[in-house]
This record gives structure tokens, sequence and C-alpha cells, in this order.
């Protein structure tokens, strides 16, 4: 029999099921995430380093885990949370169960829990500090809870980033979606990690790119003198405001190469240039967002991840929203009208989600082009 585990939130609430994966306790923020598939690279995503992951569709852990759709050398969440888990997962790639795979990297689950009434409260109240416990006392987890700093306090970007510049070798995976720009060559793009998941590497070596991938804490002229043809700003978790170095960075390299920003990137190039971020109420979290190309006036469905946006009404320095939110209105993309630099706030690299994105890395890379 599975033992008992309870999930308690900040505000007092309490959620009981059963432990799985690794028996231990944690605390992090709890976020909801409302994608049908795809928990291997939700698990493996460094933008969700000290969250307590709440997973909305009821079955999870059905083609269990495999050795490719990883995003990260490790799972990053700090717990999850779900309504059901397989326990025989049937899939020909499959290697372990997800229950496995947890507890190989010491990460605890909660399972039996009403994650929809749970995402309910998430939504109506916003996103609360909780914890996932085996054995403690509700009260004693309130106080714990209590005295941990809270979680937009925290820098996590130093504790996930790469600590080595590294060049990234893996074969590229081509998509059909690729074929235009595969011609332009070979730019050098170096990556500044501030959590940075696989999927944008292997689609920009599948645009022919040489790539450097290099520590958040690399100053602006370290990485000139890698002499990059082109400088990806990647996503990655916590508050902006919290990440003053990068942002000074970024500030540096503005109108020097061309960048490109991605979730956590793009609301650095925001703060960099005068603009303000702030906290959702719950995020978005999920691969079917729709967002609107003000260009073109087309729709796109999304994947994303973030808890931050960037306030249109604080925009400065020659920036102008590019991409918004159909669901919300908020800012989902930004473009300069002057200097090679362009920023989405969702993923273009989906992983999981749809692929239908890919165009923002070939519009970066042709931007990248006219700048050699």
């Amino acid at each position: 029999m599975a033992k008992k585990a309870t999930l308690v939130l900040e505000d007092g609430a309490v959620y009981e099921g059963y432990s799985f994966g690794a028996e231990t306790s944690v605390c992090g923020e709890v976020v909801f995430n409302t994608s049908m598939t795809g928990y291997q690279e939700i698990l493996t995503d460094p933008s969700y380093s000290g969250q307590i992951v709440v997973l909305t569709y009821p079955l999870v852990g059905n083609y269990g885990v495999n050795s490719e759709d990883i995003e990260s050398k490790q799972i990053q969440i700090s717990g999850l949370v779900v309504r059901e888990y397989c326990q025989v997962p049937s899939h020909r790639q499959s290697t372990k169960t997800l229950n496995q795979y947890l507890a190989e990297n010491n990460v605890p689950g909660i399972s039996g829990v009403d994650t929809r009434a749970l995402t309910r409260r998430l939504r109506s109240a916003g996103v609360k500090m909780g914890a996932i416990t085996l054995s403690e006392l509700v009260d004693e987890v309130l106080e714990r809870l209590r005295g941990l700093p809270r979680y937009d306090d925290v820098d996590f970007v130093r504790g996930i980033s790469t600590p080595v510049l590294y060049r990234w070798e893996e074969s590229p995976i081509f998509y059909d979606s690729l074929s235009e720009t595969r011609t332009i060559g070979s730019p050098h793009i170096v990556a500044v990690d501030c959590g940075l998941k696989y999927s944008i590497l292997r689609i920009l070596r599948s645009l022919g790119c040489m790539i450097t991938v290099v520590p958040s804490t690399f100053s602006a002229d370290d990485i000139l003198k890698l002499d990059p043809d082109g400088i990806v700003l990647s996503p990655g978790p916590g508050d902006p405001a919290t990440l003053s170095y990068v942002e000074e960075t970024v500030k540096k390299l503005v109108g020097v190469k061309p960048i490109m920003g991605i979730c956590l990137g793009h609301q650095l190039i925001g703060r960099a240039l005068g603009g303000q971020t702030y906290k959702l109420k719950f995020g978005h979290r999920g691969a079917n967002h729709p967002v609107r190309d003000l260009e073109t006036g087309k729709v796109y469905i999304t994947a994303q991840n973030h808890g931050y946006a960037i306030d249109a009404e604080s925009l400065r320095g020659g920036l102008e929203v590019s991409h918004v939110n159909l669901n919300d209105g908020t800012v989902e993309g930004l473009r300069h009208r002057e200097i090679p630099l362009l920023s989405i706030q969702y993923h273009a690299e989906a992983s999981p989600g749809p692929l239908d994105n890919v165009y923002l890395f070939e519009r970066f890379l042709k931007m990248v082009e006219r700048g050699k």
C-alpha cells in the first residue's frame, strides 16, 4: 500500500493523497500546467525550479519515461501533484516508470489529489507557497512555510545555469518547417543560460547554427570576446527583478549584436530598456495559449510557462509590442524600431506543445544574416 501524503498550501488548504516517487518532504510555489501530454519535458524544464507542479490532465505517466524527451540534465521541479499516475506504462520508447524517474531524482509526488479543485483554488486566489509532506502536522508545515523566503525573493538562475562555457554538439533534429533558413550558413550564436531548454539548442542546430552556451554570470565583454553573430537570452525561473546582474549585461549588448529573448530573456530585455515587470495572478503554463502577431494579424497557438509579464505602459527606449495574448491581453512579444532585437514571452521551441512558432527562430536568423 502506498504511504499517505499531504499537500498543504500557505493559506491552510489541505489536500490528502498518496506518496509516489521519492519519500521526502519539499516546499515550493504551487503552480498548475494545463498541457495534456509532455510531462517529461515539464519535469525537466529549468523554468520550474523552486515550484511544485500540478498537472491538470487526470492521468499521468501512461507512456512512461524515455531518454529523448528531456529538456535539461535532471528533473527541475520540486514536487509533482497528479490525480492519478500510471504504474504500468505502454510505449515502445519507455525505459522506466514515472514513479522510478521521480525516485531516482529524489523528487516527491502526490497522487489521488482532486487536481480540478486545486486548480480552481489557485486560479481564484493566485499561486501559493506550499509543501508536500508525509508525516508532519499541518500546523508544523504552516510554521515552516512562514519561515521560508518567498519564491519571488530567490535567485534560482544561479543554481541552474551552466557553471562553464560549452559548445552544443548534439546532432540537429530537422523539422520540415525549417528548410527555408537552413541555407543561411553557420552563424555563431551565443546562448546565455538562465534556465536553457535543450529544444532551443536543437532547433538552432537544425537551422545550421554553431552554438556556444555561457553561464548567466558571463559579462557582456566576455560574451563579445566569443565573436557571436547573434545572442539568445534563454528562459528561466523566478522574478526577473532579482537578476540585476543579467539585466546589466543585456543593457551593454543591446544594439551591439542581434538579440532574441525568450520568456525570462524577453522580460530582461524589457527591463534593460527601462520597462517594468509584474507578477501574474496564476501565470500562463500550458500548450494551447492563443497569441496574435500584430505585424501579420495571424493567431498562433503557443506553449507557455511564466509567472511574470511586462507592463506595456512602461515600455520605452524604442521598444514596442509585437505580440499579445488573446486570453488576457498581456504582452507576448517585443520588437525594436531601430536595432536588431526581438523577444517573445512564450516558448517558440514548445516541448511540450505545438511547433507553430518556429518561424520566430527563422526571423531572428534573418536578422543575424543581415547583421553579418
